[in-house]
């Protein structure tokens, strides 16, 4: 089973995680490769598909999203999971809301559906105000106190979450191959 795990990043926490998932895949025994959104061209080859995006401003960036949708109809037909990320800091935000809940892109609903996703899960991100690495936006809204206090430098990924979460795509995919091989 060959899996395809793609990802939009913007500043690297997400290819880090998409290369963590990747990894935990192929010790699980899978053929798996961590690769840009906007560099996938075709998805032949590919027998399931792990598709990722940081999320900024409620959204995945467009290389992820337009991957799905452009692909819809062929991800459909196999296994394909979605994750997200992005939140920062504090697991609840000012009003005790669980962020994970809060963070969810609101282009997901509409994703999930088009390829009939197994599961979405939002992952904890990394963010860094280095002047280098931020845009001018990014920037401007960090100045901001409220936004200053939400977005905290630091890396906030839950490695072991990520691990555990990919070493259930493996199980699932393994009963699939078991019944692709029964019937």
């Amino acid at each position: 089973m060959h899996v395809l795990v793609a990802y939009a990043s913007r500043h690297g926490a997400t290819q880090g995680i998409a290369e963590r998932i990747a990894e935990t895949l192929k010790s699980d025994g899978l053929e798996a490769e961590a690769r840009p959104a906007g560099s996938v061209k075709s998805l032949a080859g590919y027998d399931a598909f792990v598709i990722g995006s940081a999320a900024y401003m409620f959204h995945w960036l467009k290389e992820a999203a337009t991957l799905v949708r452009r692909n819809r109809a062929a991800m459909a037909a196999k296994p394909v999971w979605l994750f997200s990320s992005g939140p920062v800091g504090d697991p609840t935000d000012a009003q005790g809301r669980d962020l994970k809940v809060v963070a969810v892109p609101k282009d997901i609903a509409e994703l999930g559906g088009a390829v009939n996703a197994r599961d979405h899960h939002v992952f904890f991100g990394a963010y860094s105000r280095d002047r280098k690495t931020i845009g001018l936006a990014e920037r401007f809204v960090s100045l901001m106190p409220a936004a200053r206090d939400a977005m905290r430098e630091g890396d906030f990924r839950d490695w072991p979450e990520i691990e555990a979460w990919a070493h259930g795509i493996a199980r699932d995919l393994g009963q699939v191959s078991s019944r692709r091989g029964a019937g």
